[in-house]
């Protein structure tokens, strides 16, 4: 996308306007000041149908991927999603694509003010979040969308995205992460992202633990809403390792749809698919879904930062895993879809989550991992990760280089062996700023 210096200057000063506000890490669990904004702002939210996704990992890939095949069945569609990776333009897509800058100035303009005044009439003013959360609700209204396919940013119950009156919830595996926000067990971190299932609606639950399970389809019982689990009512049936992805077989709740190419690793994109292909399904009713148009659509799939190969010679994987249970998913995937004769990782994770748990998760697959930050306030020190590292790892196989963009060109210098006949993979991990800001790095360093 190009765009004019005009318009890339008026995007940089929403930019700065949006963050200037309460930052994303920053929560005062309520819907009470997103309902009054939206509320003042003509409720854009409930001007289309949406489906909305929640759960712990998995959902910026679902939400693409419900998109895509939305899309392919003739849909116009608007995707909300968070974080990005390196641009905000990304968290609000319309048919697939980044917002068009133009139209992201003209909804920021008409919602400006709004802010201004919700900001005057509560304790605690409009976050980042919700800002950006109804920026995306008034462009989707002006477009206008035929769907909106809303993605949660944290919890469910009280997030800014639990306004919307969604036909479809899609609640992906939920695991342990933002337990100062939203509880210490599965079964309370269930209740809060329960809350995104509405009365008399339908939702789509992926594979979970037994104590979120149980939490999920009692609070669906209690709203009347019907539930459609995966391994009970669908499944992926099978999945067989292609060049570039992976072909797949689901059972969906109202047929079988195979020779499906996803064009993603991993077992866990197929789970992924499963529950968009089945979200779909239940969106569009009581008629199976076009087998070409599904097709089409999971082709058309990308994931940037999801285990997304980035360079060959040397092979570089991006994935924004940032807990335990993405790790693992990682580890998984590295170990049987790809053919490494040794694996180097690029880490570097945010102070408040598991550093331990993603490191231990790695280790049996990674063989040195080179411990970084990257420039967000939040990151760990590169001196602590370190120390934690090394005490899974042993210090002889962790290196610390705290400019994540020297720990890169090393990483690379390290891969490059003109007389060995190793295949040697090159892993970046452990948060979604680490790995945008890679992405930004390599694109670069790879066009010279």
């Amino acid at each position: 996308m190009i765009i004019s210096p005009d318009d890339q200057e008026r995007v940089d000063a929403i930019e700065q306007a949006l963050l200037a506000r309460w930052p994303e890490t920053r929560i005062a669990p309520s819907t009470e000041r997103i309902a009054a904004l939206v509320d003042i702002l003509g409720s854009p939210q409930l001007t289309y149908p949406t489906i909305h996704i929640g759960g712990t990992n998995g959902k910026t890939t679902t939400s693409r991927m419900v998109d895509s095949l939305l899309f392919a069945h003739g849909l116009r569609t608007g995707r909300f999603t968070s974080p990005h990776l390196e641009s905000y333009l990304e968290r609000i897509s319309i048919n697939g694509q980044p917002i068009d800058p133009k139209e992201l100035i003209f909804s920021y303009n008409d919602i400006a003010a709004y802010l201004d005044l919700m900001d005057a009439k509560f304790e605690h003013p409009i976050s980042f979040f919700e800002a950006v959360t109804a920026l995306a609700f008034a462009a989707f209204a002006e477009h206008p969308v035929d769907v909106g396919v809303i993605e949660v940013g944290m919890g469910g119950q009280w997030d800014a995205t639990n306004v919307v009156d969604a036909d479809v919830s899609v609640i992906m595996p939920i695991g342990f992460d933002h337990m100062e926000y939203l509880g210490n067990t599965l079964h309370e971190i269930a209740s809060t992202k329960a809350g995104i299932i509405k009365e008399g609606g339908f939702v789509v639950l992926a594979q979970q633990e037994p104590e979120a399970a149980k939490e999920l389809i009692r609070k669906a019982a209690e709203v009347g809403a019907d539930v459609v689990r995966e391994g009970v009512e669908f499944s992926l049936l099978s999945r067989a390792v292609a060049v570039g992805g992976q072909l797949l077989t689901i059972q969906g709740i109202h047929d079988t749809y195979d020779e499906i190419f996803l064009p993603l690793h991993g077992r866990h994109q197929g789970a992924n698919a499963a529950a968009a292909l089945v979200a779909v399904e239940a969106f569009f009713g009581d008629q199976p879904l076009d087998i070409d148009a599904v097709r089409a659509g999971f082709a058309a799939v990308t994931s940037p930062g999801r285990c997304e190969v980035v360079h060959r010679e040397p092979t570089v994987i991006l994935d924004a895993a940032h807990n335990p249970h993405g790790a693992k998913a990682l580890a998984e995937t590295l170990l049987h879809e790809f053919n490494f004769d040794e694996i180097i990782a690029v880490v570097g994770v945010f102070g408040d989550k598991d550093a331990t748990g993603i490191f231990q998760e790695l280790e049996p697959v990674v063989d040195h991992v080179i411990v970084t930050q990257s420039s967000s306030s939040r990151a760990m020190s590169s001196s602590e990760l370190l120390k934690i590292a090394s005490s899974v790892f042993g210090s002889d196989r962790v290196f610390e280089i705290s400019d994540l963009n020297s720990a890169l060109d090393k990483a690379v210098a390290d891969s490059i062996r003109p007389l060995s006949d190793d295949t040697v993979g090159i892993i970046v991990t452990g948060s979604v700023v680490t790995v945008g800001e890679a992405r930004t790095y390599l694109r670069k360093k790879f066009a010279r």
